[in-house]
């Protein structure tokens, strides 16, 4: 098992930055995907960006493309998501999961991933 902890939100300006960091127990943490996903009130949870176990293959959703990374830290048990030029629209709850299967079509899905994180709010104001 993993456990998964998100940190890095509050709140931001329009069209600032910020970076969300999910650190996560355990001696595996090399095996896992990860992903990042968020949701926002009365939504559904939605995919952000994953990324896959060595960290050199990254699916970002068409609506963040250019401006969210993801990346990772192995050594260090982290993730990352590192976000640029916010928009109100991003406001939402943001999620790290962890799934053992190798990286593929699937990490779009998070009825896929087995193991998630308590969420960190992310607040875009103007």
């Amino acid at each position: 098992q993993v456990q998964l902890v998100e940190s890095g939100g509050g709140l931001v300006q329009v069209g600032g930055s910020a970076r969300l960091s999910c650190a996560a127990s355990g001696h595996t943490f090399s095996t896992y995907t990860m992903g990042w996903f968020r949701q926002a009130p009365g939504r559904e949870r939605e995919f952000v960006a994953a990324i896959n176990r060595r960290g050199d293959n990254t699916a970002r959703a068409t609506s963040v493309k250019g401006r969210f990374t993801i990346s990772r830290d192995n050594a260090k048990n982290t993730v990352y998501l590192q976000m640029n030029s916010l928009k109100p629209e991003d406001t939402a709850v943001y999620y790290c999961a962890a799934n053992s299967v190798p990286y593929g079509p699937w990490v779009e899905s998070p009825s896929e991933y087995d193991y998630w994180g308590q969420g960190t709010q992310v607040t875009v104001s103007s």
